[in-house]
């Protein structure tokens, strides 16, 4: 097994994955277990981006805390990786990104913002983050495309949606903002959406080819 590991599913693809950090090995979606067979496997530097929240048991902060005290460097981004990393940056987790940077400071809480659905021979994603929308809707009143009030009512109306259920459509179609605003929103949108998991994934990446370099 390669010094570097990467578990990674829909936040990057692997072909776009492996130009950044072409000697990882890299493997599906973390579940419970995983990060201790990659550490006992003799990885030195685990890198979780993507693990399963619903399908399987989740990615355990014990094997974590093992992997670190076995001296193995671990970094958290994007998805899972930057929830367990906001919980275990203390210990020694890694965490890098905007997504990491939004549940340390509190921006954030609940696993559900990170969680999608998606096909799982592809890894393609078939419904849109709620962390994505988050920065999607941001970049929107940047521009002034929604104001503060409609920017809020989205992500409320965002919120009350069942994670694998969000789409930009769906989201919009139920805020309870004006037919002016949903129809710019929606124009805007098809060509200037933020995929920040993609874009935290590659910061990950690079730094973590950085380091090893």
């Amino acid at each position: 097994m390669p010094n570097a590991v990467v578990f990674i599913g829909p936040s990057l693809p692997l072909d776009e994955a492996k130009q950044i950090l072409p000697d990882a090995e890299y493997l599906p979606p973390a579940k419970r277990g995983d990060l201790t067979d990659a550490v006992r496997a003799g990885a030195k530097t685990i890198v979780l981006i993507d693990g399963v929240f619903f399908q399987d048991r989740a990615v355990g902060h014990r094997e974590i805390l093992a992997a670190l005290r076995a001296g193995v460097s671990v970094y958290g981004s994007s998805s899972m990786g930057a929830l367990r990393a906001s919980e275990m940056d203390t210990l020694g987790m890694i965490g890098i990104g905007e997504v990491y940077r939004w549940y340390h400071d509190g921006t954030i809480i609940a696993d559900d913002e990170v969680g999608l659905v998606y096909d799982p021979e592809t890894h393609a994603a078939l419904s849109e983050p709620m962390v994505n929308i988050r920065a999607t809707l941001a970049k929107a009143r940047d521009a002034g495309i929604i104001d503060d009030t409609g920017e809020k009512e989205l992500l409320r109306a965002c919120k009350a949606i069942y994670y694998p259920d969000r789409t930009y459509r769906r989201v919009i179609r139920d805020a309870e903002i004006s037919a002016e605003q949903k129809s710019s929103l929606t124009t805007w949108i098809k060509t200037n959406a933020v995929d920040q998991k993609r874009l935290d994934a590659v910061t990950c990446l690079t730094a973590v080819r950085e380091t090893l370099a």
